[in-house]
C-alpha cells in the first residue's frame, strides 16, 4: 500500500514536472523574442550587458538552489548522526557542511552582484522600451528565475520518493 501511495505520488510529480518543462520551452521562446527585441533597439554593447546578465541570472539561480539543497542533505545527515556514528563520519560531514555553507555565501554575493546589474540592464531598457515592454521584461526575469526554483524543487522531490521507493523495495525480502 505504501509503495502504491509512493508510486502514485511519483507519478503525480513527473507529470507536473512535465508542464514546468513546457511552461520552460514557453518562457524560453518569450526571452527569445525578447532578446531580438533589445538587440534591434540598443547599442551592441548594452545588448551584451543584457545578453550576459540573463546567462547568469540562470547560472547563479541554478547554484544557489543546488548548493542549499546539498546544504540541506548534509545538515539531515548531520540531525541523524547519535553517539554510535563514527568519529571520521561526523568530521566529514562537519567539513562538507563548512564547505557548503561558504560556497552558498559566495553564491549569495554573485546573487547580490547579480542583483546589482539587473537594476543597470533594467536602467539601460528604461531608455528604448515603452513602460509596457519594460514590465513585459521584469514579468519574464521573475518567471524565468520562478521556473528554475520549481523546476528544482520537483528534481528533488522526485529524487526524494525515487529513494524512499528504492529503500522500501530493498527492504522487503
Amino acid at each position: 500500500e505504501l509503495m502504491a501511495s509512493l508510486q502514485s505520488r511519483l507519478q503525480a510529480l513527473w507529470e507536473e514536472q512535465e508542464l514546468v518543462l513546457l511552461e520552460v520551452r514557453e518562457c524560453a521562446q518569450w526571452g527569445e523574442e525578447l532578446e531580438g527585441m533589445v538587440r534591434d533597439l540598443c547599442k551592441p554593447n548594452e545588448f551584451e550587458k543584457y545578453l550576459m546578465f540573463i546567462g547568469d541570472l540562470e547560472k547563479v539561480v541554478s547554484l544557489l538552489l543546488c548548493l542549499s539543497s546539498r546544504l540541506a542533505r548534509v545538515q539531515n545527515a548531520m540531525s541523524r548522526m547519535d553517539g554510535n556514528t563514527e568519529a571520521e563520519e561526523k568530521q566529514s560531514l562537519n567539513e562538507r557542511h563548512k564547505l557548503l555553507s561558504r560556497q552558498r555565501e559566495d553564491a549569495k554575493d554573485l546573487k547580490e552582484n547579480l542583483d546589482r546589474r539587473e537594476r543597470v540592464v533594467s536602467g539601460i531598457l528604461a531608455k528604448y522600451l515603452t513602460e509596457e515592454q519594460l514590465q513585459d521584461y521584469q514579468h519574464f526575469v521573475q518567471v524565468k528565475t520562478s521556473l528554475l526554483i520549481e523546476q528544482k524543487d520537483l528534481e528533488e522531490q522526485i529524487k526524494f520518493f525515487e529513494e524512499q521507493l528504492e529503500n522500501l523495495e530493498q527492504s522487503i525480502p
